[in-house]
């Protein structure tokens, strides 16, 4: 039996792996490692494709298993980092349902919740082959995670105020998950061969990689928390492709 077939499958796994023990970390109140976790299994979740695609190993259990554990790493995980620093900071200090979970603080659940319904949507939504439609979870995750580090790490940022306040976190828990079964365009890092350099996706994903360059810069010259650049570089994918679809078409 060729081993070939199961190495996508085994780095895929190793995403599930990072992510459980990121959940473990942030029940512990390491968000900075919870954070590190949720980086790694992006990374992992970026190779298993890779590798599937140069060893000719797709596979529809590979598909559904790259969801499930997509949906822990990247949905359950950045969830459960926004409710324990919801809960930490205060998480608003009303409404409380016992100790210091609040209803506010309770909002992260959505997150956890449209990330399962967004990866089944992917599963069987043909129109996303290359790109995507709605927000992909792991955006969404890197937008909690890093902002979740940055409070954790900056203790007297705005920010930090903000996540301890009533609507910022629940806010920001809405109109995430909205963006997760939105029907918003959303062009992937997938760089094919053959791909034509003068088409408006392969202009953007050149683009993105600016933005990514110029935000480091930008953040290092401000002294910030390097996460910060994560925070930015995918608020600004969200507002270039909502742009893009509101203004862009021909």
């Amino acid at each position: 039996m060729s081993l070939r077939k199961h190495i996508p499958n085994t780095i895929t796994s190793l995403n599930l792996v990072s992510g459980f023990i990121g959940v473990i970390a942030a029940f512990y109140g390491r968000n900075d490692i919870a954070f590190l976790m949720m980086l790694l299994a992006a990374v992992f979740d970026f190779c298993d494709g890779l590798s599937a695609r140069m060893l000719g190993a797709y596979s529809e259990m590979g598909k559904e298993l790259d969801s499930l554990c997509d949906a822990v790493s990247f949905g359950v995980l950045p969830a459960i980092m926004l409710f324990k620093i919801s809960t930490e900071l205060g998480g608003g200090n009303c409404c409380f349902i016992v100790r210091n979970i609040t209803l506010w603080s309770l909002f992260p659940i959505l997150i956890a919740v449209f990330s399962a319904v967004r990866l089944a949507k992917f599963n069987i939504d043909e129109r996303q082959s290359e790109n995507f439609i709605g927000l992909a979870t792991p955006a969404c995750a890197m937008i909690c995670g890093s902002l979740v580090y940055y409070v954790t790490k900056t203790p007297d940022s705005f920010l930090r105020a903000w996540c301890a306040g009533p609507v910022f976190i629940p806010v920001l828990s809405v109109v995430l998950s909205a963006l997760l079964v939105s029907e918003f365009p959303m062009f992937s890092m997938k760089f094919k061969k053959g791909e034509k350099s003068y088409s408006a996706v392969h202009k953007m994903r050149i683009a993105f990689i600016g933005v990514i360059l110029v935000t480091f810069v930008a953040v290092m010259l401000m002294g910030l928390n390097w996460s910060m650049t994560v925070f930015f570089a995918f608020v600004v994918y969200i507002v270039m492709n909502i742009l893009q679809d509101l203004f862009g078409r021909k």
